[in-house]
């Protein structure tokens, strides 16, 4: 496809974002037809060539550097921030001369312990050898991706997702695959509905993503689901890419990782971050754990695409890690607390219904009898009520009537803002009748 630059107005409206944003560029400077370059389409393509989920977030930031007062309860960013113990070890690191290159793979210390921490909370032996540093959760999501599909492969994913889910698939070359989990199920996905949508994939489907506690729905798969999943991953031969970034945010049952149950470890990509567990989401520092001979080639895929993260953040992340489970559950604390507030809210109202809050950092709320869809619900209450909540929409079909609200602020401002968001349902469905 040729980009040009003397296109129609409304269709470079519709088209995709990094396409509009090229346009805007090469119009600026003009070339000849046969001169003007294109991208690729793996990289116009990435959100599918629809919006990415991040409008109404994008839109309330915009406010808010207007001067304009909002209660921001969109993304999954933590009211504190990175101990001063941690950032006094980047610090000392730093001025301690480890601002050279760092080892590709992590430092060994890191990567030690780590695998003593997957050890501990999983149950299976973990060694070094299986763990890769990566700079965060999302890069490791891309690079395992990389790792279990090829070009044109399959690779499934739950709905509801994390908005990132089908553009980090599209931008490792293979083919999103949504896998519907019900509500009527807590959104835990069914193994008929997997291997449904693989037997309807006209090609070659390599590998399941699973996110528990999962962002949004904030379900904890239990071990009859795990050992199901399991069960198909090894009938239809799937790599199995777990996403655990939540692990230490768990508000009933237990985390369980599927690399612990039988036969699962040689199939398993385990995903694992600093970013949510010990507020360092700036910090960019996270992990894959897998079979050794995978995390070899994750390293030469390192090598090549970021050549390791700074050894000074490593060093803070050793840190952070050697503090404990007992700094975790200090950081996850204010989540449970603003949790309890959101079950005590709704238990006096009716209109507005809870998904079962389980684990992770965010309430999903269903908001159907508003009359409303989640996306019309959203920005109606950022316009009239300055409050800010991602629309169920920005997670896949599945979530639609439905909304997520991070638990991110202070826990006076935040039962204030849920207060507000429930009076305003409320009003919705009063103008709505019977």
């Amino acid at each position: 496809m040729m980009l040009l630059v003397l296109v129609m107005a409304s269709d470079l409206a519709a088209a995709p974002r990094p396409v509009q944003r090229f346009a805007r560029l090469t119009a600026a400077r003009p070339c000849g037809l046969l001169r003007c370059m294109t991208l690729s389409h793996r990289i116009t393509r990435i959100t599918g060539g629809g919006p990415d989920g991040w409008d109404l977030f994008r839109k309330a930031r915009r406010m808010i550097a207007e001067g304009r007062p909002v209660v921001e309860l969109t993304i999954g960013e933590h009211d504190i921030r990175t101990d001063s113990r941690i950032l006094d070890a980047m610090d000392a690191a730093a001025r301690d001369g480890h601002t050279g290159y760092a080892a590709v793979p992590g430092i060994p210390e890191l990567r030690a312990e780590i695998a003593h921490r997957v050890t501990a909370q999983s149950g299976i032996a973990t060694a070094p050898e299986e763990v890769l540093v990566v700079p965060g959760g999302q890069a490791a999501l891309f690079m395992a991706h990389h790792a279990s599909c090829d070009p044109g492969d399959g690779a499934l994913y739950i709905d509801p997702y994390y908005a990132t889910y089908p553009g980090t698939i599209r931008g490792a070359g293979a083919v999103p695959l949504a896998v519907e989990a019900r509500a009527r199920d807590g959104f835990v996905p069914r193994a008929e509905a997997i291997e449904a949508v693989i037997d309807a994939f006209e090609g070659h489907a390599r590998s399941l993503l699973i996110n528990t506690p999962n962002n949004p729905t904030g379900a904890v798969y239990g071990r009859p689901a795990l050992e199901e999943i399991g069960a198909l991953c090894g009938r239809r031969d799937l790599w199995l890419i777990s996403d655990e970034v939540y692990e230490s945010q768990v508000w009933e049952g237990e985390h369980l990782s599927p690399r612990a149950l039988p036969g699962l470890a040689e199939r398993t990509l385990v995903v694992g971050s600093l970013s949510k567990g010990h507020a360092m989401t700036g910090s960019r520092v996270g992990w894959i754990v897998g079979p050794r001979a995978a995390i070899a080639a994750l390293e030469d895929l390192a090598t090549h695409m970021t050549y390791g993260i700074p050894g000074f953040v490593q060093d803070a992340a050793l840190h952070a890690l050697r503090m404990g489970p007992a700094f975790e559950a200090e950081v996850a604390a204010p989540f449970r607390r603003r949790r309890d507030i959101v079950a005590r809210l709704l238990a006096t109202q009716e209109v507005v219904r809870a998904v079962p809050m389980q684990g992770a950092m965010y309430a999903f709320l269903d908001v159907r009898a508003t009359g409303l869809e989640g996306e019309a619900f959203a920005l109606a209450l950022l316009k009239e009520e300055a409050i800010a909540v991602m629309p169920g929409e920005s997670f896949g079909r599945a979530a639609a009537g439905h909304v997520r609200v991070a638990l991110t602020v202070a826990d006076d401002r935040f039962e204030d803002a849920l207060r507000r968001l429930l009076g305003f349902a409320a009003e919705q469905a009063r103008k709505r009748g019977p």
